[in-house]
């Protein structure tokens, strides 16, 4: 994330004397608007201007009317919009010279020499060949007399910087692209959707993904868990129409009415061959005699409201582009804003885009390994997990360990999906994999049976916790526990769950001195709506519950739409983490997100309402507060109400919400699924080159720190950390960890809420240069999705 108050400079000061235009090319994405508010609102926080280019590269073509200055009210109410409001257009008038130049003639005129380009490569590359030719382009203006000396000299150097908007996710050099989630939310909203009616009939199903690349296709067969995906990057093997007709007739018969296959768009067989929907379909009837669907999913899947995901995603970029432009040189390369794990870098825009096309290449020379590896480390493991979870089977010998799995805490969407995971990883690996019901009490109370593969076949989109949780810790069941293990000769366990689960850990093997039974290696996967478990950025379920409180503060808004001069005060849940008020301030554009991390006072409470009455001046007149549950004992929601009515009184009037437990329901959602899918795969994995090292004189003995770890997503990729360690790094009383990553997005949330504060963050995003092509895909393609 980019430091503004660099050497010095007064940040609102910055951008004085520059102006920057702003542009969305190619195909829409969800989260474009985001990106465009961003840039827009942190470009005027510099004191830069700002134009809008309506329609792409056609309105820069065009100029006049096309190209609008941007105020601050211009951009309100974009957030939770689909596609993007300047429009987009596929321009062929841009990629002659002519164009170029009557392009470049626009931008002098109004002084513009920064552009941020938001789009897809093609979007970008021509951002590129733009900025190379500046220089050239201006010559032959001054010599048709278009502009004078004065005017080329003012604009000598025109500063380039990209942000990727694209439902494909093709991009190499980014781990997630604008619009990419939000395309995945509707594709899994289709096939839940399919799934529902399929499990009441006898109709069998293929549901067909139609989309350029084959990033979605992949990601919605781990998320829906689907028995098959074809994608152009790895043909199948020959034979694999017995195969596909083989797979699906097992599953058939062990009882499943619903077999779903994923195709991309592009999808081809070892000769080259298109393999399409209808083709399966008929092959699927034809050979197996099923009542057979297919769904194309087409423009759908470019339409409706962005996720939280693509909102904070376009958010951060924005910001980030906007510091890129104005710390540029005359001989920085044009970049390119990218995500790396949660962390914003600059990439050269030109070595990206080179990757991407070298993929191409790959897959037309017949080098599909190749391919796999140029899209990234990401969509690799993407890969291999489907491989496994789909296409291996448990083998006939099995280990003789058994793995108990059980969920701890309060429930929240994703838990069924790691549990699935884990137990069929556990189960290809020659492991019995046992389940455990209720948490700690379960295993204490001998709750605990075997699990199948079948059992758990259709719980990656269910929400909640199918084997059931309770926040009940170990404590004072050590003794029941012990003798349970040793009963059920428990090898390993995989423990599901939030704080509950770390402190239930930590008990485990604090108990280890005095019960040898639980000598054994243990994973805690963090699964809580909070997102406040020591070692991990991220935990499962925070991103479903984030997206429900981003579309219920959607509806919230849009009802103050008509009556105006409306402030809303909404609390969020989190216990004294404000993961969930925070992020959610930034995908719902609140005006205030009171946290237990950053501490407030009345004079807070009163600027933050002085604040809402300058606004209700403008042409926004409504507000929208957001309240950690836990932030403060004496600020409650009722006082913030009541003090918020009482001093905004006859300038706007106040209504409250309190969400509840509506935030640890529902289905979980792709980013869930998906990251739950490649926890429970890791967790178990792990778990069994563990065994290994703890396997002595013919039993299993596990006392070493690193024999009881939380597997946690950090910056940059999954690691395993010990309990040991993650202790020091605790706050017991609060139940969060002693530092936490997204309180350096705060500043952003205030800033993009026009408060005059300074925006000063540990990390600069830097140029990041690699030695070679492919090193860049491989080392920041590493986890997201």
């Amino acid at each position: 994330m980019a430091n503004i108050n660099t050497a010095g400079v007064d940040p609102t000061k910055m951008g004085v004397g520059w102006a920057i235009a702003v542009l969305t090319s190619g195909g829409d994405a969800q989260g474009m608007n985001a990106a465009v508010r961003a840039t827009v609102r942190v470009g005027l926080y510099t004191g830069a201007k700002v134009f809008f280019v309506h329609e792409g590269y056609q309105g820069l073509v065009d100029g006049g009317n096309h190209i609008r200055p941007a105020t601050w009210e211009s951009v309100s109410m974009m957030l939770q919009l689909g596609g993007t409001v300047i429009g987009s257009a596929r321009c062929r008038d841009f990629q002659t010279r002519e164009g170029r130049l009557k392009a470049a003639y626009n931008l002098v005129k109004l002084g513009v020499t920064n552009l941020c380009v938001i789009g897809g490569d093609g979007s970008l590359t021509g951002a590129n060949i733009f900025r190379t030719e500046w220089s050239d382009l201006l010559k032959d203006l001054i010599s048709k007399g278009k502009i004078i000396n004065e005017e080329a000299k003012a604009s000598s150097h025109l500063n380039i910087v990209g942000m990727v908007g694209s439902i494909d996710n093709d991009f190499c050099g980014t781990d997630m692209t604008i619009g990419t989630d939000s395309a995945l939310h509707r594709i899994i909203e289709v096939v839940d959707s399919i799934t529902t009616t399929a499990q009441r009939s006898q109709i069998y199903y293929n549901v067909c993904v139609s989309v350029c690349f084959s990033y979605l296709a992949l990601v919605t067969a781990l998320a829906c868990g689907a028995d098959w995906v074809f994608i152009p990057e790895m043909p199948p093997d020959d034979g694999w129409e017995d195969h596909l007709c083989r797979r699906l007739t097992e599953t058939r018969n062990a009882g499943s009415r619903l077999n779903v296959i994923i195709v991309a768009e592009g999808a081809i067989n070892k000769d080259g061959k298109p393999i399409t929907c209808d083709q399966l379909k008929d092959l699927v009837t034809k050979r197996l005699g099923f009542d057979t669907r297919a769904t194309i999913l087409g423009h759908v899947q470019r339409g409706g409201t962005p996720s939280a995901f693509d909102r904070v995603l376009g958010s951060r970029m924005g910001v980030e582009a906007v510091m890129a432009l104005l710390e540029a040189t005359p001989e920085t390369p044009a970049c390119v804003v990218s995500l790396s794990g949660n962390q914003a870098v600059r990439l050269p825009l030109m070595e990206c885009v080179q990757v991407t096309k070298d993929v191409t290449v790959a897959m037309n020379e017949g080098r599909f390994d190749d391919a796999i590896k140029l899209r990234g480390r990401s969509f690799e493991n993407n890969w291999n997990t489907y491989k496994l979870l789909a296409h291996v089977r448990p083998p006939e010998t099995k280990s003789n360990i058994n793995v108990a799995i059980l969920n701890v805490g309060a429930p929240c969407a994703g838990m069924n999906a790691a549990v699935r995971a884990a137990v069929r990883i556990g189960l290809i690996q020659g492991h019995n994999m046992l389940a455990i019901h209720d948490g700690f009490e379960g295993l204490a109370e001998e709750k605990i049976e075997p699990i199948t593969w079948n059992t758990v076949g259709d719980w990656t989109g269910k929400g909640g916790s199918e084997l059931g949780t309770k926040r009940v810790l170990p404590g004072k069941y050590m003794e029941e526990i012990s003798l349970n293990i040793a009963k059920y000769n428990i090898h390993a366990l995989v423990i599901i769950g939030g704080f509950e689960a770390f402190s239930g850990a930590l008990e485990m093997v604090q108990g280890r001195g005095k019960y040898e039974e639980l000598c054994v290696p243990m994973v805690i996967i963090p699964a809580t709506v909070s997102n406040n478990v020591p070692g991990s950025d991220f935990s499962i379920g925070a991103d479903t519950a984030l997206n429900t409180i981003t579309t219920t503060c959607d509806r919230i808004k849009q009802s103050a739409a008509g009556t105006k001069r409306r402030v809303f005060i909404i609390e969020t849940m989190g216990g004294y983490c404000g993961y969930l008020a925070t992020m959610a301030g930034l995908s719902a554009g609140a005006d205030a997100a009171y946290i237990y991390e950053e501490k407030f006072g009345i004079r807070d409470l009163e600027r933050n309402v002085e604040h809402l009455i300058e606004k209700m001046k403008t042409t926004v007149k409504r507000g929208l507060i957001l309240r950690n549950e836990n932030c403060n004992f004496n600020y409650t929601t009722d006082f913030i109400f009541n003090l918020y009515s009482e001093e905004g009184k006859g300038v706007f009037d106040c209504r409250k919400n309190v969400l509840g437990h509506m935030q640890q329901g529902g289905t979980p959602t792709p980013f869930d699924r998906n990251f739950a899918t490649k926890m429970g795969a890791k967790a178990v994995l792990w778990l069994t080159e563990k065994l290994k090292e703890c396997y002595r004189h013919g039993r299993i003995f596990a006392n070493t720190p690193d024999s009881a770890c939380v597997l946690g997503m950090r910056k940059r990729g999954l690691v395993l950390q010990p309990l040991a360690e993650l202790k020091e790094q605790t706050d017991f009383e609060h139940r969060i960890p002693k530092n936490q990553w997204w309180l350096k997005l705060r500043p952003i949330m205030k800033i993009l809420a026009k408060y005059k504060i300074s925006l000063d963050t540990s990390e600069h995003a830097l140029m990041e240069r690699r030695l070679s092509i492919l090193s860049i895909t491989r080392k920041l393609h590493v986890f997201f999705f």
